[in-house]
């Protein structure tokens, strides 16, 4: 859980407390702490330092962490304390222990990573995201394909009640690893691109269910056929990159019956199996610039 939270823009972690029990088996009665100071990618954090309070708010141990990341606290009571650990740029993380033991990884969160992008226009950078989809096959396996050509932007507001998606991909630039099947997805069969040349998505409403987990609902027009779906949103952070820009990362998934959008070619392998599935699995990685 966290505290000191708000959405909006400008928000951030004051700290983040960390209710995850102690490790089984870990250690106890030798008076020390141990851990692993990491980032929420798996980096160590060699500049971090480690605060032991007990009950009373007074400070009964502290360490520096090692530059793999690792710290050890010795000398400690037998008795229930907080660990605090914190680095500059990071939001500092507590963890509660009944008395001394093994911490595990303790992951350290860029101080204001779940703030909301700044309001403007960000646009998708095509390079480093994807649109994938699987579907069963003969009921047994699945088919993974992506969707080579798309673009969009995100029209941030000032919450995520004003901000607005939309997205449009060149169902010709299917692509499964295997030329005959992927001629046959853009034949009127399947998607039948020279009829409908473009899948469009228009974002209706964007609700959050906590800072870094979103629903986004929109309309989905994917060949001619116009149908309200939800996207299951996580937000990564925003940040500088290299370049002297600002990005801001997503992830998304949700899943379409091909039905929904007059996609029902199959064919029957025995009673009750058939060679497509009815349902679409639709897993999305966004990485958005800054424009404006």
């Amino acid at each position: 859980m966290s505290a000191g939270e708000r959405l909006g823009h400008g928000a951030e972690r004051s700290w983040t407390i960390d209710t995850a029990p102690t490790a089984p088996g870990a250690p106890r009665g030798d008076g020390r702490i141990r851990g692993l100071a990491v980032t929420s990618d798996g980096w160590p954090v060699p500049f971090a330092v480690v605060t032991v309070i007990d009950a009373a708010g007074t400070q009964v141990g502290g360490t520096s962490v090692r530059g793999d990341g690792t710290f050890e606290v010795e000398g400690l009571p037998e008795r229930p304390a907080t660990v605090i650990t914190s680095a500059v740029g990071h939001s500092p993380a507590a963890r509660p222990l009944s008395g001394p033991g093994d911490l595990g990884r303790v992951v350290l969160t860029r101080s204001g990573a779940l703030s909301l992008p700044a309001p403007g226009r960000w646009e998708i950078d095509p390079v480093h995201s994807r649109i994938a989809a699987s579907a069963f096959h003969l009921g047994i396996t699945k088919v993974h394909g992506r969707l080579r050509s798309f673009s969009g932007a995100i029209e941030m507001g000032a919450d995520l009640a004003g901000t607005r998606v939309h997205a449009a991909i060149d169902p010709a630039s299917v692509d499964t690893d295997d030329d005959t099947r992927d001629q046959h997805l853009r034949a009127g069969d399947f998607l039948d691109v020279l009829a409908f040349p473009r899948i469009e998505f228009s974002s209706t409403a964007i609700t959050a269910q906590s800072p870094d987990h979103w629903t986004m609902t929109g309309d989905l027009v994917l060949k001619g056929v116009r149908n309200t779906v939800a996207l299951d949103v996580v937000y990564h952070g925003s940040g500088p990159d290299l370049w002297g820009g600002e990005r801001a990362g997503f992830s998304a998934t949700t899943q379409l019956s091909r039905d929904d959008f007059d996609i029902r070619w199959n064919q029957s392998v025995i009673a009750g199996i058939f060679a497509v599935g009815r349902t679409l699995r639709i897993e999305i990685d966004i990485e958005a610039v800054r424009t404006s």
